[in-house]
Order: structure tokens, then sequence, then C-alpha cells
């Protein structure tokens, strides 16, 4: 590949942050517009993010999927984002894709989100999570910290507080995990936060 075909990729929309916002949840930047059923975070519909998320908040993993369109509910998970005091972003604010797919093994983080920036628009925000080996990495390598276990995190200053930063297991399908296992992974840490019942 030479430098002439090269494309890099700005991440379409900004973080969402919620009014009193407390985890900001992290992947690592949306697959090609082909693939979008939604103009939001995780619009894939054969990733499970907001599967995972159903399961925690509603007890049903396709809560938030509306089957005869496809897509997702933005509105609905927007709403919850927003009850729950959930902020959505990505680490990679500009990207090269190496392959042309939404593998993270060919993605190339040419510059990352702020963090120190976004978190300023988060006064509330305790715990930065990521979904993932690659977000996770970032997250270190901006943080200068060590990259956590799956399902666990360290305590790192941030923009001058104390933060939890979680690494979660990737909600992908190429991840070998089975869903509920990872839906109890991410409901202990929102639980252990105060963010679910």
């Amino acid at each position: 590949m030479n430098n002439n075909t090269i494309t890099t990729e700005r991440h379409p929309w900004p973080p969402f942050i919620p009014k009193g916002a407390r985890i900001l949840i992290m992947g690592t930047f949306p697959p090609g517009q082909h693939r979008w059923s939604m103009p939001f975070f995780y619009p894939n519909p054969i990733n499970d993010f907001w599967r995972v998320m159903g399961i925690i908040y509603f007890n049903d993993k396709d809560s938030l999927y509306l089957p005869h369109l496809k897509t997702f509910d933005l509105e609905k998970i927007k709403k919850l984002l927003e009850t729950r005091h959930i902020a959505m972003g990505d680490t990679g604010l500009e990207v090269v894709r190496l392959k042309g797919n939404a593998s993270d093994k060919y993605l190339d983080i040419i510059k990352p989100i702020p963090l120190a920036e976004t978190l300023e628009q988060m006064p509330e925000c305790i715990a930065v999570a990521t979904t993932g080996e690659k977000a996770a990495r970032v997250v270190a390598e901006i943080t200068n910290t060590e990259v956590p276990g799956t399902g666990s995190f360290i305590e790192a200053e941030i923009a001058g507080r104390n933060l939890k930063i979680y690494r979660m297991p990737s909600t992908s399908r190429a991840y070998p995990m089975p869903l509920t296992k990872k839906a109890e992974i991410y409901r202990s840490m929102l639980s252990g936060l105060n963010l679910c019942d």
C-alpha cells in the first residue's frame, strides 16, 4: 500500500454525553457506513453491545432492537443512556483502515480521542470503560497506565481526578464469549458503579 491509497477517516459523530454522565463507555471506531443501521455508536446489527444493554436493563436482549426495520431503537437507546447517566464515545478520532474492514486488528489510530478534554465535559464522571483490547490499549497509552485484565479495572488520575478504568469484553461476535456471560460482566461493572439495579 503506498501513501496515495491511504485514506484517513475522522469519527462521524461527537461523543454522546448526557447530563450527569457517570461513566464513559468507548469502543474503537465505527464500522464502514455500509454496515450502519443507525448513525450512533455500535450501529452494526450484528454487534451485540445493545443486546448486552437490553439484557441488563430490560431483561431482554432484543428490547433495543427493531427486527422489522433491522435496526436499533435509537430513541429508546438515548433515553436509556440519559436516564442511567452513561456517555458513549470511541477511542479513535482519526483512523486508517489497513484492510478496508471494521476489524480492530487492521485499524491504525492516527489520532485518539482527546480524553482529558472530553472528561472536562463530564464533571460527575467516575469511570471510563473500554469494549475490547484495542480500545483498552489506546486508553492505557493516553493515560500512561497498564491495560487492565478483561472484566477488571485499574485506578488512575485523569484530568485532575481519580477514575476507574475498566476493560470490558468486546461485544463483537468474533470475540469468543457467550452473550449472557458478556452481559454478566457488564452488569457487574455497572452495578458496582450504582448505574443499574
